[in-house]
């Protein structure tokens, strides 16, 4: 038995074992009484805290005992896990590296026996099924999948730094550090203080159910919770539609801007979203803010200038609420709409450079899924 793609080097069939035959799993203790110092804990979601010993020195696969389950790590250097999280020692035939990045593809949630929390055991880990090619072949392969993971890790960089950048401009721009010119090279005005009332009126979402949601609704709509999960400050592709009859809902104008009526957190609440297109029908738990000024624009400054003002008006505990009434006196400072239209713009080119490399990585990350499943059985 052999993988689909294989270096032209290598033949004969690897060898069928299972996860038992390949390493040995150790369990991970508790941390408290250990002094600081700088050999990394690590629990499920990673680096808890640094400490003056060690369980482990060396290359060890991490898996979770208990929690996240499905996000094993890799690891070369002296380290601690807590008891939440399996480490292991590696057998001499196996490059720690090719055991890891079959680790990755191995459906671990599938193997999770809780009902509560996600837990895996022993046995189930042993009993995972790897067929193995001689050492030198796992070299070969590790060496190849890394060249691919530090192309991926470049993709991601890229994104990082535009989206610092991106940070970094909105601090300036609504600052007025930097300011645009006219297109005639004239100086714009000074911005005036106003207040979200004075320059608009809000609205109310109606109704849109998950259960009202179908995958052939004639009528595109925006239901609050995607404006955690899906969009950004601009909507301009609606993922949603619903077949509700059009008199009971509440429809959106071009420009309109969204946000949240309730969420989890002060923080997540404080976003907006501007919406581009008309007809669009807009659920309950959302504020829609109309106005004549650049949607766009004002969706920027309250996801950034705004946002700790606004958070700070939200209201509850478990659930937390931010109200129209509340937002009418939010207070902020406005350039004149050309102006704002320039500032619009120059963000959103940014958002869009971030959308590009956003979509390479998750290319990136199909294509080596694609190798991983033909260079592995």
């Amino acid at each position: 038995m052999f993988p689909k793609l294989r270096f032209k080097e290598f033949d004969g069939d690897w060898l069928k074992l299972k996860y038992k035959d390949v390493l040995t799993i150790k369990y991970g203790k508790d941390h408290k009484s250990l002094n600081d110092g700088d050999i990394p804990v690590l629990g499920t979601g990673g680096i808890m805290r640094y400490v003056d010993s060690y369980l482990y020195d060396g290359e060890s696969i991490l898996i979770g005992r208990k929690g996240t389950i499905d996000k094993p790590q890799y690891i070369n250097e002296k380290f601690w896990t807590v008891d939440t999280l399996f480490y292991t020692e590696i057998k001499e035939n196996i490059v720690p590296l090719f055991l890891f990045q079959h680790a990755l593809e191995v459906n671990w949630l599938g193997l999770n026996e809780a009902t509560g929390v996600p837990s895996l055991n022993t046995t189930s880990i042993y009993n995972v099924d790897i067929s193995i090619p001689s050492k030198e072949e796992q070299t070969k392969i590790v060496t190849f999948l890394s060249a691919v993971d530090e192309k991926i890790s470049q993709i991601k960089q890229k994104h990082e730094l535009l989206s610092q950048y991106k940070q970094g401009m909105m601090q300036k721009l609504f600052s007025q550090q930097i300011r645009f010119k006219a297109d005639d090279g004239s100086e714009f005005g000074e911005w005036e203080e106003t207040t979200l009332e004075k320059i608009g009126t809000f609205l109310k979402g109606k109704g849109i159910s998950k259960a009202d949601i179908v995958c052939d609704g004639q009528i595109p709509c925006v239901r609050y919770g995607e404006l955690y999960t899906h969009y950004g400050e601009v909507i301009s592709k609606v993922i949603s539609a619903t077949n509700i009859d059009v008199n009971n809902l509440v429809l959106s104008k071009a420009n309109d801007i969204l946000i949240p009526a309730s969420g989890e957190t002060q923080i997540d609440i404080a976003t907006a979203s501007c919406i581009l297109d008309d007809g669009i029908a807009l659920s309950g738990d959302l504020n829609i803010f109309r106005t004549k000024e650049n949607g766009i624009f004002l969706s920027y400054l309250i996801r950034s200038k705004l946002k700790m003002k606004i958070a700070q008006l939200a209201q509850g505990n478990s659930v937390v609420h931010l109200y129209a009434t509340q937002l009418k006196g939010v207070e902020l400072n406005l350039p004149c709409l050309e102006e704002q239209t320039q500032i619009a713009n120059f963000l959103s080119a940014i958002d869009q450079k971030i959308e590009v490399v956003s979509k390479q990585i998750e290319q990136a990350k199909q294509w080596k899924k694609g190798l991983l499943q033909q260079m592995f059985i």
